[in-house]
């Protein structure tokens, strides 16, 4: 019974400590990009439905991709839905990370076709361009 109960004060433990630091990635953000948040899950998962039908996208990028659309798409939140603006964080916070590694993975142009909504966010989350290594030696 003790094992039990130590289990499960660590998983609380765990949980208000990931709920902390999304609550610190989360005061990060500037205050207009919260605006675009709202439309930002229904973006993504639109983008990983695309994406995961695209023959150019290489099937690690579109596994990565279809788990955040799980994740996204499951009632079991790290933060529950109902919280007001920190509710859907962890959902965001997931298909960030899949959209960053598809963006490494997938040429950028194939993942701007797939969004639909405003570029600038897509192109903020994934970051500058980069080069291929050979033409930054030259």
């Amino acid at each position: 019974m003790r094992d039990w109960l130590i289990g499960i004060g660590i998983a609380i433990l765990v949980l208000i400590a990931s709920w902390g630091l999304l609550l610190l990635l989360a005061k990060r953000l500037s205050p207009g990009i919260l605006r675009d948040l709202a439309a930002f899950i229904p973006d993504c998962v639109t983008t990983v439905r695309r994406l995961r039908k695209d023959p150019r996208v290489p099937r690690r990028a579109k596994i990565a991709v279809l788990l955040a659309g799980v994740w996204v798409a499951s009632p079991i939140d790290l933060i529950p839905e109902f919280l007001p603006v920190i509710g859907p964080l962890d959902d965001i916070v997931v298909v960030a990370l899949a959209l960053r590694y598809a963006g490494r993975q997938v040429p950028r142009e194939v993942i701007m076709a797939a969004w639909p909504g405003e570029p600038r966010l897509l192109e903020r989350l994934l970051g500058p361009v980069r080069l291929p290594e050979a033409d930054v030696a030259e």
